[in-house]
């Protein structure tokens, strides 16, 4: 599954546009390198994500290509949460 598509589907990021903008900024890191927003995503990998002043590790757990809000968080583990 592509990056931007996971982070929308997952709901870590609320638009796939958003996903890709973020990506293409050098802000998303998968298993330690810089991503983009095709690259494809498969369980076990981690992603570091920088909002603002905090970064994001998450693990994801699967790739779904639909999922219902209640169960959006199942897709991924989040690792820490660190300010920078």
């Amino acid at each position: 599954m592509r990056l931007d598509k996971f982070l929308k589907v997952s709901r870590l990021i609320k638009r796939r546009t958003l996903a890709k903008e973020v990506a293409d900024q050098g802000r998303i890191t998968v298993n330690g390198s810089a991503a983009k927003a095709s690259t494809t995503i498969t369980p076990g990998d981690t992603l570091a994500i920088q909002f603002g002043q905090k970064v994001v590790t998450v693990r994801v757990n699967d790739t779904r290509e639909t999922v219902k809000k209640d169960e959006a968080e199942t897709l991924y583990t989040v690792v820490k949460e660190e300010k920078i």
